[in-house]
């Protein structure tokens, strides 16, 4: 009766709510320009604010003017002051909340300031308005009439002024007693520092639940759903959650995943929504099912510019705002937020899908691409080939990675991947020219230094036995799901530390 009752109410509620996201269709640069004269009266009172000149900010122009495009070890400084309990740094007041995002497999993790104004202004009011999309789409939905699943980190209380952790363990920790009852598994179980423990409780706690939505990176989801299945011997997943209906997914792309999760849930309802969720702000969700695209959250205390992909590593880049990009092109994103990140490069690529509203994609890391041979071959581009490739041939992808094969006197270059196949393709060779063939039709500058094999020779594929990349972040300490390996590398660092790996371990 309580969780009828619950969903009735947040359906009224959501349904007022949705008028937020019409103007976001409708007035994206008013909403913008509202958000960007916040943002700039709370700079003045900063240090950061001071030392750059923020007497003379009024306006846009004087914003870019005197205000540098910036990336985290220019920001660091004025972080680490934060994390000491210095007050107003890089934002008003004191910040006892930091994310931690390791992100990559490099050793250095970045630590991003989590005030209350950008933990409930940005990342609840965006949960918030996902929910708001999803009760639009589908006006029957029961989300709070059963248990949602969120694959959250943890947490580490260095004293009382300092707490640092992952993202979702910062939302989960302080998500209000009235809403802790929807949720599965106990906060305690979702807090868990050590992964494998806590995967192992999960399963057990959450096959035991009416689980209606859950969220959380593939790679970890697909991890947890094998170990329910083992404990309650089920076929799939809706065997075991009959009214699922909702997947909330982020953090890499979905396209290499799509077959495993449709034999995990054999549903033709299963909704499945993408997610733009960072340490740095929620950024965007999806609003229409089963098209490409998230709506880009204009009203959530981050204003936007946009950095043309040629000018990426620029000392002093252009910047554009909404109204003078296009579609089709990547820009590099830059945000100010409610957290102090002024004009802070969180080193995602994206493009835009439609001007009409603002849909975006994202395309790509800045550092994670391939293009040692002029070939500009972004993460959208393996992961769609990836797709039609398994789609054509079977196979089941768990995780990759690519890196160059360097010119020498005896061959031409070209890209090896490293494979984890939860199912291996039947015909191996098909398979990887067939791979080349999908990557030539998604990419044409590939495509034109791959023809008559001039410039760049077929691809190679290499196979990693199952559990590798699982198993050397475990290695490296990095086991977790703020924890990736770039799909996409410009040197061979990470593959052949694989290598290295896969052959000291089989």
């Amino acid at each position: 009766m309580l969780y009828s009752f619950f969903n009735t109410l947040v359906k009224g509620y959501l349904k007022y709510r949705r008028n937020r996201i019409q103007d976001m269709y409708d007035d994206p640069f008013g909403l913008q320009q509202e958000v960007f004269y916040n943002q700039i009266d709370k700079l003045k009172n900063t240090e950061y604010g001071k030392s750059l000149h923020n007497g003379n900010i009024k306006t846009l122009e004087d914003f870019q003017k005197y205000i540098p495009v910036v990336d985290y070890e220019a920001l660091f400084p004025y972080i680490d002051k934060m994390m000491q309990g210095k007050e107003n740094i890089l934002w008003p007041g004191k910040v006892t909340w930091f994310a931690k995002s390791s992100g990559t497999t490099n050793d250095k993790s970045k630590f991003i300031p989590i005030t209350d104004d950008n933990l409930f202004d940005n990342h609840v009011a965006s949960s918030w308005d996902a929910m708001s999309i999803l009760y639009g789409n589908r006006p029957d939905a029961r989300i709070f009439d059963g248990k949602n699943l969120l694959m959250g980190g943890s947490l580490n209380h260095v004293n009382s002024n300092l707490i640092t952790g992952d993202v979702s363990a910062i939302l989960l920790n302080n998500m209000p007693a009235i809403g802790r009852p929807f949720y599965t598994p106990d906060f305690e179980t979702a807090l868990m520092a050590d992964w494998e423990e806590k995967i192992e409780k999960m399963a057990r706690v959450c096959s035991k639940e009416d689980v209606v939505m859950f969220a959380g990176v593939p790679t970890w989801t697909i991890v947890l759903f094998k170990r329910i299945l083992e404990i309650t011997g089920k076929d799939n997943m809706c065997e075991v959650w009959p009214n699922v209906k909702t997947y909330f997914h982020g953090g890499v792309g979905f396209d290499p995943y799509v077959e495993q999760f449709k034999k995990f849930l054999p549903k033709e309802d299963i909704e499945y929504y993408e997610a733009y969720n960072a340490s740095e702000g929620y950024f965007a969700v999806q609003d229409r099912l089963y098209e490409k695209g998230m709506l880009l959250l204009l009203d959530n205390a981050i204003f936007y510019e946009f950095i043309p992909s040629d000018q990426v590593d620029s000392p002093d880049p252009m910047t554009l705002t909404l109204q003078d990009v296009e579609l089709d092109k990547d820009y590099c994103i830059v945000i100010s937020t409610s957290s102090g990140l002024w004009r802070y490069k969180p080193g995602d690529m994206v493009r835009f899908v439609t001007l009409n509203p603002y849909r975006i994609m994202v395309s790509g890391r800045t550092k994670h691409y391939i293009n040692v041979f002029g070939e500009e071959v972004m993460v959208h581009n393996t992961d769609k080939a990836l797709r039609e490739t398994c789609a054509r041939c079977g196979g089941v992808i768990t995780d990759y990675t690519v890196a160059p094969l360097y010119m020498s006197d005896a061959s031409k270059g070209g890209h090896e991947w490293l494979i984890e196949f939860e199912e291996i393709p039947s015909d191996l060779p098909t398979f990887e020219k067939v791979l080349d063939d999908q990557l030539r039709l998604t990419n044409s500058d590939y495509d034109a230094k791959r023809h008559k094999s001039m410039a760049l020779q077929a691809l190679k594929i290499q196979l990693a036995p199952k559990n590798t990349f699982n198993q050397w972040l475990k290695a490296k300490g990095k086991l977790g799901g703020q924890s990736k390996i770039p799909r996409l590398s410009n040197n061979r660092k990470y593959l052949d530390e694989l290598l290295i790996f896969i052959n000291q371990h089989n």
